[in-house]
């Protein structure tokens, strides 16, 4: 059996996407085969297409982490699934069988991995992942919402909840929403009780966070962004900031902590070689998390919030799967407010 993929031969600008026909992938014994029907993007597929360092991939590669789609087929280890089952997957790999696995902290393993990274990922008709990774799809979920969940608000999650414990009545301050993971988090942040300041070059963006719970806006191409959350603050600071923007950010966003206050990272899409006052983080008392990904009980955790309602997953647009190269392009040039989907046939 031959199935329909978008897939690149080479490293490169959104041209290597190409539409092919590839085999249908072997299932293994703790196997579970998807028919995907719908694929979520992130940056991370932007990154993964034009080359990281360290990253040998096995051509052709398929992208794509945040899947939605029905049980195909079940290895014969496989309890628990049938076919036609609607499932959602949890993109994070390890080995299942580690002492950090083992304790519930799979994505310390040292075999960690994300699907469509370091495997071949969603862009296509049918993909076979561990059974641990497959989840009954949220009630009343349509699959092109279903496939906007996993990576971001799993990385939201953990970030809000696990790594900088926002309580209720504290204000957490995230940059660029519009973005996948900010828009989640804004949602995860208000889930947790706290008030939600936002950052955003663009007015529209802004307006839309304010009807997702944001309280306090700033537009970074009229303003200091730094200087007004500082003095809009009261010269207090905020008590977190999540910052995936990296090195055009990451000085301010430390200056705008209270003392005591938390940043938590989980990208660097401007760069990678942020300035840090380290006078500024000992005196303020400032912390600084790092985070990636979930562990598989935090994945299970969101998914409840999502079952429940509290959390709701915003989608920008639908595309049809050969539209993968104009959802690069629209990814690439930051018009989007939450996640670029594509429709599988």
């Amino acid at each position: 059996m031959h199935m329909k993929a978008i897939a690149f031969y080479e490293h490169g600008g959104i041209e290597v996407l190409q539409t092919v026909e590839l085999p249908v992938p072997d299932v293994g014994r703790d196997d579970v085969l998807v028919r995907v029907r719908a694929v979520a993007l992130n940056h991370l597929d932007l990154f993964v297409r034009e080359g990281l360092p360290g990253l040998h991939l096995t051509m052709p590669h398929i992208l794509g982490s945040d899947i939605a789609g029905e049980v195909a087929a079940v290895g014969g280890e496989v309890t628990g699934w049938q076919a036609a089952d609607r499932v959602i997957l949890n993109p994070t790999l390890s080995c299942g069988t580690c002492a950090l696995c083992l304790r519930g902290e799979d994505n310390y393993c040292r075999q960690f991995g994300v699907i469509g990274e370091h495997v071949r990922g969603g862009y296509a008709q049918y993909i076979a992942v561990p059974a641990r990774n497959v989840y009954p799809l949220p009630r009343g979920l349509p699959f092109a919402e279903a496939a906007a969940i996993p990576l971001v608000y799993a990385t939201a999650w953990r970030m809000i909840v696990t790594q900088a414990q926002v309580r209720p009545g504290e204000v957490v301050l995230i940059l660029g929403i519009g973005g996948g993971v900010s828009s989640a988090a804004l949602q995860v942040a208000r889930a947790m009780g706290a008030e939600v300041w936002v950052t955003s070059g663009s007015d529209e963006k802004l307006e839309k966070a304010r009807t997702l719970g944001a309280t306090q806006t700033f537009n970074y191409r009229q303003e200091d962004w730094g200087a007004a959350v500082w003095k809009r603050s009261g010269k207090r600071g905020v008590d977190v900031v999540l910052d995936n923007v990296g090195e055009a950010t990451w000085s301010s966003s430390l200056r705008t902590l209270r003392t005591g206050g938390r940043l938590v990272t989980c990208g660097a899409t401007t760069g990678p070689q942020g300035i840090t006052n380290i006078n500024l983080v000992f005196w303020r008392q400032l912390q600084i998390f790092g985070s990636t990904m979930s562990t598989q009980g935090e994945f299970q955790d969101m998914l409840r919030q999502v079952e429940r309602g509290r959390l709701r997953p915003v989608v920008d647009r639908v595309l049809p799967l050969e539209g993968a190269q104009t959802a690069h392009r629209l990814l690439e040039s930051s018009e989007q407010f939450g996640k670029i989907v594509l429709e599988v046939p």
